[in-house]
């Protein structure tokens, strides 16, 4: 990541708002209840058909395939939990919530929480002090933080490129892990909501495999599903900003600029915006939070051609190029470390 403090900075802010005149005329943030009825009640019914089949199989090790499932079942859910807390599904923030909070408690995250760090994450993308997204003890993203990992966490840090996609295997548990402690903070939105949904989660999740799976099934189960799950939620979100330039205190970037040149486009079709939820349009999800998923794809070229007017870099490439530039920048930042250990 390269820092962007200095470049850029007699920008102007019009251009956003053109660009969003542009964006409302065509009507493209305009709610898709539709969509969202189609595809909430579609989840909803695969998720409920697939804990009739884990019931219908019963101890077997047939049950792994299950795993699988559900590991893709409750990536799909969190996209829209995602959704609804970007207002994207009703106008109302009450009716997202409802949405939110419900999609949360399936599948055992804290809504409330997600919401607070990622809304701190969209104000401030890629920001070295005010991304929280960009400060994680087990990975540093730049060589700034490399230098002050200590003990374990520095080893990681110098072979992170290596461990990134094992730590992702950890993502599932970590967020389990990171929900229920938020429920420590009073400050949390509908606190008691949610320990009531995490607690339902949990006794229902943990009742269900241990009573239908013999105890090694069981716990072979829980693993391959909620590692696999992690994996999915890691890969779907990594690409839209690691490896792209930071952002230092006191930057003069507006706020067109600083969405569009901490972010990157995936490519691909629409089974590429089924499995990553959409958020293969990173900079257009950036520019414009509120706008419903499906319109993401139809608003993607006119923002590129806006961008390109106006000498704006707009990065965009294929899926697996993308995990390409992410670990060449771990293992960059993870150099100097390398080498003082010479």
């Amino acid at each position: 990541m390269t820092s962007l403090d200095t470049l850029h900075a007699n920008a102007g802010s019009r251009d956003y708002a053109e660009l969003t005149q542009r964006i409302r005329k065509i009507g493209l943030l305009r709610r898709r209840h539709g969509y969202y009825a189609v595809k909430i009640s579609l989840n909803v019914l695969a998720f409920a058909g697939g804990w009739v089949a884990f019931f219908h199989v019963g101890d077997s090790w047939w049950q792994l395939f299950l795993a699988v499932f559900f590991a893709v079942m409750f990536a799909q859910l969190s996209f829209i939990g995602h959704d609804a807390g970007h207002k994207q599904i009703f106008r109302t923030r009450r009716a997202n919530d409802v949405v939110g909070f419900w999609h949360g408690g399936m599948v055992g995250l804290s809504y409330a929480s997600w919401m607070d760090q990622h809304t701190r994450h969209h104000a401030n993308p890629n920001h070295e002090d005010d991304d929280p997204d960009i400060h994680i003890p087990a990975i540093a993203f730049t060589v700034e933080q490399g230098r002050t990992r200590r003990g374990l966490l520095r080893w990681m840090v110098k072979y992170q490129a290596f461990l990134f996609f094992p730590l992702l295997l950890l993502e599932g548990f970590s967020l389990h892990v990171s929900s229920v402690k938020s429920l420590w903070r009073k400050d949390l939105k509908a606190r008691w909501v949610e320990a009531c949904l995490l607690t339902g989660h949990f006794a229902a999740y943990l009742t269900a495999v241990f009573l239908v799976l013999s105890p090694g099934t069981a716990v072979l189960f829980i693993l391959v599903h909620q590692c696999l799950w992690g994996l999915y939620m890691g890969c779907s979100f990594a690409p839209g900003h690691k490896g792209m330039p930071t952002l230092a205190a006191g930057h003069a970037l507006d706020f067109l600029r600083r969405q569009v040149l901490t972010s990157r486009n995936v490519r691909g079709g629409v089974w590429v915006d089924f499995a990553l939820g959409a958020l293969n349009y990173q900079i257009e999800h950036h520019l414009f939070p509120t706008m419903p998923r499906p319109n993401l794809r139809l608003a993607q070229p006119l923002v590129r051609a806006f961008c390109d007017q106006r000498g704006i870099e707009y990065a965009q490439c294929g899926w697996l190029r993308t995990y390409g530039y992410v670990l060449q920048h771990l293992h960059a930042v993870g150099a100097p470390l390398r080498l003082a250990g010479r």
